[in-house]
Order: structure tokens, then C-alpha cells, then sequence
């Protein structure tokens, strides 16, 4: 795999020559890229804006924030909800302006929030290190734009990077922004946990994280809601196996064949594709103790990797990237926009070193790209058993699991080099002068 990559950075060593990379370091060149993939995307949901529609789940926030605009559902919390309550701001938001603007609203959001994130990486403009994740980001927001422009995942991704980036220089503010991205998904609870075990900030996150925590249940309280504070966690306990997720792929594959008494079917009541067959039922209930056993040993693993004195940034952002993998890979649902919560993680390491993230750096933009190959533009031939876009499937949720493994592996090699690293430096401290040197 090592010389597959190596092919790669000599291809883009070769593409990029000294100017060209001078002109993508300019911060005139990255905000006209910007300017230039935002205004595609606004000339792209132009028909659907005019005609006051609404595409991806927008039509489901839409549908949410009306009814709790006319009913007074944010005034009162009366009913369960698939999501974390914060996700009631943005849908609220975009429906402000009334229901034909809601597309227009929603765009005009994520765009800021992505303006945002770019700006956060550069130090709007001031770091030089910070252009190469800004174009990674761009990048991976264009070939994930079907999900990332249209549900909530184009709301968190950015505030998650946002988070990482400022946690070294403003924890308050940091832990602040992942806890708001906690309480509109739930994904980047695995950042948060990240951050807490590996950074030196730890108490200030937990303790500013608890803050807002407490205010967003007193908030809830106030509006006679609090027993459905929680509700998310039950709301999607009783999923079956759905079409996308890796485990998944076995059955996919029985029901595309054939199998007699394998079928993939439409789950109506949350509109999605789950897949039934021997044995789904039972692994459907195993996934998610696996999934918590999973983030244990991961937790666990950090916990020594951090009493070893490992560097905090390296392990934070490996941690971060496996404990989300195993949202994923472990998780008996699977959706295109999970593919967004692995991209801000991934562009924030590029950004701190291309040599060492380059293999979840190429593996990241191979995955969203097959994503959208899946969804939407393949979905339909998928459902209906067609070869080809299975074989995508196949191939992307592989390399979900590639993925896992790469921030697994190298967060253990983290382990395991500390104390090699310090048994060398006492070595060479305790060296004669002029008796010889100790190479790592």
C-alpha cells in the first residue's frame, strides 16, 4: 500500500510545481475557489430555490419546522425525536422565512459555516500551513455535496473543524462549538471524547462541555420537555440493518444473487432501505454492544498512549479518527452523509502533516467519491439488485474498514514507539561525548 501512495505524492509532486503551489497558497486564490464551488452549488439548486422546493431531508426539516412554528413546538417540547434537541435550530432557522425560502436559507447556512471552517484553518488567511486542508476540505465538500449541502451533516462537519482547530488556542470556545455539534447530531461526541483523553485542555472542555449541557437541559426543562431530552438514543434502537451500512454488505449481496429469503425493502415510517435475511435480526441487535466495546478498547488505548506522553495533537487527532470510524463501520445504519464525519477530522491532519495522513487522506477522497456514485446516482439501480453498484458498495465500505484500520494501527504504533523513543534519548544522554550516536 506504502508504494501505492508513494506513486501518488510523486504524481502530485510533479502536478504541483513550486508556482503552482505559491498560487494555491494565496489567500486570493482560495477565496475565489471558494467563491467559484459555492456559486456552482447555488446555480445547481437555482431551479429547485425559484420553485420554492426543497430537496435531500430538507423537505423533512421543512415539514418539521412548520409544524412547530404553527403549533408551537418550540414554545413546548411535546414528543420524541429522532435527533439531538439542537438540531431544532438550524431546521428552525431555515424556516424563518417561511417554506418557499427554505432551500435558499439552508444554503446560505451551510455556505457561512463552510466560510467558516476555511477561515479557521488559514487563520483567515494569515497560516500558510492552513491552505492545503481549506482546498482538502473544499474538495471533499464537492464531491460529498448531495448530503453535505442538504441535511445536518453540512451543519456539524464545519463546526467540528472548527472546534479542533481553535482547541489549542481558545479551549473555551472550542469545546463550546463541539458540544453544539453534539447536540445537533450525535457523531461528534466521538471528537469530544477524543479531545478529553488526549488534550491537555481536558478539564476546561469537560467542564465548559458540562456548562452547555446543563443550559441545553435547562432550556428543555423550561419548556416542559425534559423527558424527551433523551429521546434520540431509543428512537433508532429498534433499526433493522440498513442497505448502506458495512455490515450489511453480505446480505446486499444474497439479496442481489437471489437468496431465497433475503430481500431488501423500504422501511416507510423513517423512509429508508433495510435489508432482511438469515441472521439480520441477530447481528442487527449485537452491532450496537459492539460498537460501545469497540470505543472502549479505543478509549482504553488512548488512556496509555496518553500516560506515555505521546504527542497530543498526533493522538487526538488519531483517536478522533478511529473512535468515528467505529461510529461507522460498527453501526447497523449507514447513510451517505456519515461519510462527513470522518472528512473534517481527515482535513484538519492533513493539515498538520501531508506524509503522515496522506493514506486516510487519499482513502477519504476515494470513499466520497464512491458515495456519491452510490447516492444518488446509482441508489435506485442498487435497490433493484444491479452488479455494478453493489461493486461500488463493496468496494466503499471496504475501505471504510481499510480506514478503521489504518487509525487503529497507527494509534497503537503510537503506543508503542513512546517508549522505545525515550530509552533512545536516555541513551543518548548518558553517551559519552564523542563515543558514537544512537539513530531512531
Amino acid at each position: 500500500m506504502s508504494t501505492i501512495f508513494d506513486r501518488v505524492d510523486a504524481r502530485l509532486a510533479r502536478a504541483l510545481t513550486p508556482s503552482r503551489r505559491l498560487t494555491l497558497q494565496r489567500p486570493r486564490t482560495l477565496v475565489l475557489g471558494f467563491l467559484s464551488l459555492h456559486t456552482v452549488f447555488l446555480f445547481a439548486l437555482l431551479p429547485t430555490i425559484l420553485t420554492g422546493r426543497a430537496l435531500g431531508d430538507l423537505p423533512l426539516y421543512r415539514t418539521w419546522a412548520e409544524l412547530g412554528l404553527e403549533h408551537g413546538v418550540w414554545q413546548g417540547i411535546d414528543t420524541g425525536w429522532v435527533y439531538p434537541i439542537g438540531a431544532m435550530l438550524p431546521i428552525a432557522f431555515a424556516g424563518v422565512a417561511g417554506p418557499l425560502l427554505y432551500q435558499l436559507l439552508w444554503f446560505l447556512l451551510t455556505t457561512t459555516l463552510n466560510a467558516v471552517a476555511v477561515g479557521a484553518l488559514t487563520d483567515w488567511g494569515r497560516r500558510r500551513s492552513g491552505f492545503k486542508p481549506a482546498w482538502y476540505w473544499l474538495f471533499a465538500s464537492f464531491l460529498l455535496s448531495p448530503v453535505g449541502l442538504l441535511r445536518l451533516e453540512g451543519i456539524t462537519a464545519p463546526l467540528v473543524i472548527v472546534g479542533l482547530v481553535l482547541l489549542a488556542r481558545r479551549p473555551v470556545v472550542a469545546a463550546v462549538i463541539l458540544a453544539l455539534a453534539t447536540w445537533i447530531k450525535v457523531w461528534p461526541a466521538a471528537v469530544f471524547l477524543a479531545v478529553v483523553t488526549a488534550s491537555s485542555r481536558r478539564r476546561t472542555v469537560v467542564l465548559t462541555g458540562a456548562v452547555f449541557s446543563v443550559a441545553v437541559a435547562a432550556s428543555v426543562w423550561l419548556l416542559g420537555g425534559l423527558h424527551y431530552l433523551t429521546a434520540f438514543v431509543t428512537e433508532q434502537s429498534d433499526r433493522a440493518l440498513q442497505l448502506e451500512a458495512p455490515i450489511t454488505t453480505p446480505w446486499v449481496w444474497l439479496a442481489t444473487l437471489g437468496h431465497h429469503g433475503t430481500v431488501i425493502y423500504e422501511n416507510y415510517s423513517i423512509a429508508t432501505r433495510e435489508v432482511s435475511g438469515p441472521g439480520t435480526d441477530l447481528v442487527a441487535s449485537l452491532m450496537t454492544p459492539l460498537m460501545f466495546g469497540a470505543i472502549a478498547a479505543i478509549f482504553v488505548l488512548m488512556l496509555v498512549a496518553q500516560r506515555r506522553h505521546v504527542d497530543d495533537t498526533q493522538l487526538l487527532l488519531l483517536g478522533s479518527l478511529a473512535l468515528v470510524s467505529v461510529f461507522i463501520v460498527f453501526n447497523k445504519v449507514g447513510s451517505p452523509q456519515y461519510m462527513l464525519w470522518l472528512v473534517p477530522v481527515v482535513a484538519v491532519g492533513v493539515g498538520r502533516s501531508w506524509m503522515m495522513w496522506r493514506v486516510p487522506g487519499v482513502l477519504m477522497l476515494a470513499i466520497s467519491g464512491l458515495t456519491t456514485l452510490i447516492f444518488p446516482i446509482f441508489y435506485l439501480p442498487l435497490i433493484d439488485g444491479d452488479l455494478f453498484p453493489l461493486l461500488l458498495l463493496t468496494v466503499r465500505n471496504g475501505l471504510l474498514v481499510v480506514l478503521l484500520g489504518w487509525s487503529v494501527n497507527d494509534l497503537a504504533r503510537l503506543v508503542w514507539a513512546a517508549p522505545r523513543r525515550e530509552a533512545l534519548l536516555m541513551a543518548r544522554r548518558t553517551l559519552p561525548v564523542g563515543q558514537g550516536r544512537i539513530d531512531e
